[in-house]
């Protein structure tokens, strides 16, 4: 990781090399590893370490082949959404980490000590943590709950594209792969999570922190826009018979609307970054100060992207609630018409108040009112949601386990947060708070209190429908109550001093009187990674004990939608005989009517596709193609994009796709599925 002043020497180092050396490593030398930094170098040896361990315990136990067959080829979207999901966690840790680093830092350096970052790292430590936690937690984690659970509630046996599937996991795992590289192999990026020029123009940052992350965001996004059409088409052709649009469960409908989303901004996203690569590697004008272009112009783009990336994430986990609010309530969801309406509401006006980030920006009173006004519009059909899920609640016959737990919590931290955002709706009162730590607040009650806990009840919702256990309650409770104390412990301080003055971004601060608040902040980050680590042993312990926690029945929950119909885990054709629909909660009614747990008296041959290992490679490859665009090793890259290319060919021959699974193969496995719902009725 360079320091400020060490480009230079870098650079003058590259120019000396020979052209042999240039033409294999480009810009790549020994000094670029920072050999001087101990606390990179620990962290770095920590991670290589944890590779070597697990890929040695893979080893030990002869699971190669089983990790090869059963995962790292599969096109099954039950498996793909769990390696997604397994991703978000592993990226939560990292990106957690750099939370802590910031908040001590800022602890220690806020009573007249110096703190232990350099100026240089803390600025790579906050950009990298923003970047993180939306590109490689929070969209993996949302991506792959829809993965697991909107095929199965539509009643189709696999995604419409499922090699697709496939990929679009190995590219978004290439990019985390990229992020993770930059900690130990050069230095990351120092302009933010959204990387502003002028100050991410080559002039400002020279070295290679900014092109990781526009290879890294590139690379990952390509396989969010796969995904995402990927989806939208398994929504619109592969719904079971009888289930028409207004009869799709209200998770189906969130993920259809997030999908879109993705459709439609994330090019913005690549056009954006390929411009400003443009002016990094091409010596272009787009978004400098001079030759014409405007920074402001890359605002306006990557905002364009940004608000509804905010939906994106937050609409899923909005469809979570529902689900989990409608089962634990006992009650059919209240307002059901009402919540399509405003979830294709938020949707669109999504679309409309991306400048309420930079209502400081100068664009005038109008358009700024016009702004501030449908950023307050959009909050109305966010405000119908919270007040359907508690009409469902209202006279319910409520059961506090885990998700509906995170459930109340998220209820209770949202509202406060967007209460708190909409005040900087009002251009007045940005204009007073723009920049400062109060932002901050809001945007973390949003995105921790509407997305992370969103994600945390969908994970223990839905994982003993994924793995056939329930995940053990009394730890999960333990992990609750750190996240939700935690939280407000580490923010409210940060609604303080945001009022108080302080501005973002600052790893001294030379005002004592902060330094009470930043000392409690620190120790409600410690609290939330006392739960993250909780939620961990969580899952460790409930694997260990996954006998006793064991789901015979599918159902665990007495769900009403089509998920839980099916056994846990469900087989890897979802099901045997396609469902009718009645309504949004068919299952529901299948059991009120006796129809739920009827065995069919014949089973036909299905149709299925075989696993392919086309997107592991490509995936894989495209991290290749990252690394060598990042550190000009132009054979390399330009090696990897053909090897790429070649791969996707190849895979286009290849005439065994698919096969037949035998009626017999069928029956056996549906045998056993009611020989345990007799098991679990004794």
């Amino acid at each position: 990781m360079l320091t400020q002043a060490e480009p230079a020497a870098h650079a003058a180092s590259t120019a000396d090399a020979s052209p042999l050396v240039e033409f294999l490593f480009g810009k790549l030398r020994l000094d670029s590893v920072p050999w001087h930094e101990p606390i990179i170098m620990v962290a770095g040896a920590g991670m290589v370490g944890g590779a070597i361990l697990v890929l040695g315990l893979i080893t030990y136990f002869k699971q190669w082949k089983y990790l090869w067959t059963e995962w790292l080829t599969s096109v099954d979207h039950k498996k793909i959404g769990a390696m997604y999901i397994i991703l978000a966690l592993i990226m939560l840790l990292r990106g957690f980490a750099d939370a802590l680093m910031m908040r001590s830092q800022q602890a220690l350096a806020s009573n007249g000590g110096a703190g232990y970052l350099p100026p240089d790292h803390f600025d790579q430590i906050f950009s990298a943590h923003g970047v993180i936690m939306i590109f490689f937690m929070a969209m993996p984690f949302v991506i792959g709950l829809m993965n697991v659970v909107m095929p199965l509630q539509i009643g189709a046996r696999d995604v419409a594209f499922p090699y697709l599937n496939s990929m679009s996991f190995w590219l978004t795992a290439a990019g985390a792969i990229l992020i993770n590289v930059s900690l130990v192999v050069g230095e990351f990026s120092h302009a933010g999570w959204l990387a502003y020029p002028p100050f991410s123009e080559l002039e400002f940052s020279p070295g290679v922190g900014v092109d990781y992350y526009i290879w890294a965001l590139q690379i990952s996004g390509l396989g969010t826009l796969l995904s995402g059409v990927n989806l939208i088409t398994t929504i619109f052709k592969m719904r079971a018979p009888g289930m028409t649009l207004m009869r799709m469960p209200v998770f189906t409908w969130t993920t259809l609307v997030a999908n879109v989303l993705i459709v439609a901004v994330f090019p913005i996203l690549t056009v954006t970054l390929a411009l400003l690569g443009a002016d990094r590697y091409l010596g272009m004008h787009f978004f400098t100060n001079d030759g014409g272009g405007n920074p402001m112009m890359y605002v306006n783009l990557i905002w364009a992207w940004g608000h509804p990336e905010v939906y994106i994430l937050i609409l899923p986990a909005f469809g979570v609630f529902s689900e989990v609010v409608a089962t634990f309530s006992r009650k059919r969801l209240f307002g059901y018409d009402g919540m399509v309406y405003a979830t294709a509401a938020i949707g669109v006006l999504s679309f409309l108040v991306w400048l309420h980030h930079f209502f400081t920006m100068g664009a005038g009173a109008n358009v700024n009112a016009f702004f501030g006004i449908s950023t307050m519009v959009i909050s109305i059909p966010t405000g119908v949601k919270i007040f359907n899920w508690l009409f469902t609640m209202y006279r319910g016959r409520i059961r506090l386990e885990l998700p509906m737990m995170w459930t109340l919590g998220f209820i209770i931290t949202f509202v406060i947060g967007g209460m708190t955002g909409v005040l900087l709706a009002v251009p007045g009162a940005d204009f007073v708070l723009h920049n400062s730590v109060f932002l901050i607040a809001p945007f973390h009650n949003v995105i921790i209190g509407g997305v992370v806990f969103g994600c945390l009840a969908g994970l223990n919702y839905w994982f003993p429908k994924a793995f056939g256990f329930k995940l053990h309650a009394g730890i999960g409770k333990v992990s609750f109550w750190c996240w939700l104390i935690g939280f407000w412990i580490a923010f409210l301080p940060i609604y303080a001093l945001g009022l108080m003055g302080m501005t973002r971004r600052l790893d001294y601060v030379n005002n004592p009187v902060w330094h009470i608040y930043l000392i409690v902040a620190l120790c409600g980050a410690l609290l939330i990674f006392v739960g993250i680590i909780a939620q961990l042993v969580q899952i460790v312990y409930s694997i260990w004990k996954r006998d006793e926690l064991r789901d015979l029945t599918g159902d665990p929950w007495d769900g009403r939608t089509l998920e839980w119909a099916t056994s846990s885990p469900p087989p890897f054709y979802n099901f045997a005989v396609l469902p009718k629909i009645g309504n949004h909660d068919a299952f529901w009614d299948a059991k009120q009517t006796g129809t739920a747990y009827v065995q069919p008296k014949a089973y036909e041959p299905i149709h299925m596709p075989h696993n392919t290992p086309t997107g592991f490679l490509i995936g894989i490859v495209s991290a290749g193609l990252g690394f060598g665009l990042v550190w000009h090793i132009w054979w390399m890259a330009g090696g990897a994009l053909l090897v790429m290319i070649g791969l996707g060919i190849v895979h286009t021959f290849n005439e065994n796709r698919d096969y037949y699974v035998p009626a017999d193969e069928v029956k056996a496995i549906e045998d056993a599925h009611f020989a345990n719902l007799k098991k679990a009725e004794q």
